[in-house]
């Protein structure tokens, strides 16, 4: 009778909704960004993500029209120092920019509007913020992330496992970093709203580290990332729901439950 009563509510049917494809299409982008050891890159973006809110509040500016831009440029800008042969590795890049970021948002909120109730839903996220232009974006967003993903798998994992190679053989490969980059971007700003700047980055992480627990092939990985992303928001918002926790939060406990157990099985098959 709960989960009836839990699913009558519009703003739960929302973030059900948005959840799912947010979480689905970050666990499969999170696979290659693990991978590729940018696995940190939707810590920084979520970052850089609250500091253009920030702006945006205090200007007047409807947020999310504006973050997402800057966030992308900010992605193509992390590639772009990455891959130019610079000293400052991706993890420095990464610290940099996030701090960076951040610290200019807490300054400018400090400076105009002050702490409000839609920067905090931003910094912690919040089932109550999702709107129904969320819903709609996470379902374009999503869409164009799962498309491109399927057409783009072969050359994806190319650049995933050995980018040197894949240039050798005349691919693109600064193009589908820049894509891969921009799903990253568009996906880290609808998130946001549902599990905040500070744990948007679990849903990255967390089903791609499982999945690579449980399977070795790289389709395997992928699809047990995808399962498991899923299957953890789902928990997660029903245990918040009944329990009255935060929703962002829940999520990433259940996702570090599984992952746990993905550990156990793991050292249970080596033993065997």
């Amino acid at each position: 009778m709960e989960l009836v009563e839990m699913f009558s509510w519009p703003f739960m049917q929302r973030a059900l909704i948005a959840g799912v494809l947010v979480s689905l299409c970050a666990a499969l982008l999170g696979v290659s960004l693990v991978l590729k050891r940018y696995s940190m890159i939707g810590d920084g973006l979520s970052h850089v993500s609250f500091g253009a809110l920030a702006v945006a509040v205090a200007l007047g500016i409807t947020p999310l029209y504006f973050s997402i831009p800057v966030v992308i440029l900010s992605a193509f800008f992390l590639l772009r120092l990455a891959n130019s042969g610079s000293r400052m590795g991706n993890d420095a890049a990464i610290a940099v920019i996030s701090a960076s970021a951040l610290a200019i948002g807490i300054l400018v909120i400090s400076l105009t509007t002050g702490m409000t109730t839609d920067v905090d839903n931003y910094m912690f996220g919040s089932v109550l913020a999702m709107t129904g232009t969320d819903v709609l974006l996470s379902a374009a967003v999503s869409a164009a992330v799962l498309i491109l993903f399927v057409l783009f798998y072969h050359k994806l994992f190319a650049i995933t496992f050995d980018e040197n190679f894949a240039r050798a053989t005349g691919m693109r490969v600064e193009l589908y970093n820049t894509l891969l980059s921009i799903l990253t971007a568009l996906t880290i700003v609808l998130g946001m709203r549902m599990m905040g700047a500070m744990l948007i980055s679990s849903l990255v992480i967390f089903p791609a580290l499982t999945a690579m627990r449980l399977f070795r092939s790289f389709r395997g990985v992928v699809l047990c990332a995808g399962a498991t992303a899923v299957l953890c928001f789902c928990a997660g918002l029903t245990f918040s729901f009944t329990n009255s926790t935060p929703v962002g939060a829940t999520v990433v406990g259940a996702d570090l439950i599984l992952f746990l157990l993905a550990c156990v099985v793991q050292r249970l098959r080596k033993k065997n």
